[in-house]
């Protein structure tokens, strides 16, 4: 059986967000990174499309699912979340963050640390998430022990070699690099 295409993918410079320290949930002073409508889910398997643009990447230990309705952040790993179906209200950074309305092929970068917390969600909504390689994913609340925790490791997290929608030429080595 033909390996399935490779979905289209658009070349285009993401939404950039710093969110700052909160008191309890610590963000990161590099730029949480939103794609609008950057990957073309017209095939029979969205999940599996998103799925295979992180792959190609180089992002893997992926999961599909929604995203938890309590703040929590990742103090050891990156994330990338693609919504492969259904729309979503997602509020980064905290309590005192920004809400976004997520829809299939949007893709969201978190830097280690930042906070996010799903307000509302379609019954069909899924998102695939992805890690660059490295640690694996921890969840954290935001309590002043994990904060304290937290701000001894996220700098220790090292920048991922690429951008899980673009590849190596993608925007968030440059602007990850340049914001560290």
């Amino acid at each position: 059986m033909p390996a399935a295409p490779s979905p289209r993918v658009k070349s285009i410079e993401p939404l950039s967000i710093v969110f700052a320290d909160d008191g309890l949930v610590p963000n990161n002073p590099m730029p949480f990174l939103v794609y609008k409508a950057v990957i073309d889910l017209d095939g029979a398997d969205p999940a599996a499309d998103i799925e295979r643009v992180f792959a190609a990447s180089g992002w893997g230990s992926m999961w599909r699912n929604g995203v938890y309705d309590y703040l929590h952040y990742h103090a050891t790993v990156h994330e990338a979340l693609g919504v492969a179906g259904g729309t979503a209200r997602v509020r980064f950074g905290g309590d005192q963050g920004q809400e976004l309305e997520l829809r299939p092929g949007d893709v969201t970068i978190l830097p280690a640390g930042t906070g996010h917390q799903c307000i509302a969600a379609s019954s069909d909504f899924c998102i695939v998430g992805a890690y660059p390689p490295g640690p694996k994913m921890q969840v954290t609340r935001p309590t002043p022990e994990n904060r304290a925790r937290a701000l001894k490791t996220i700098p220790e997290v090292p920048l991922p070699a690429t951008d899980p929608v673009l590849g190596a030429g993608g925007p968030l080595t440059r602007l990850w690099q340049q914001a560290r």
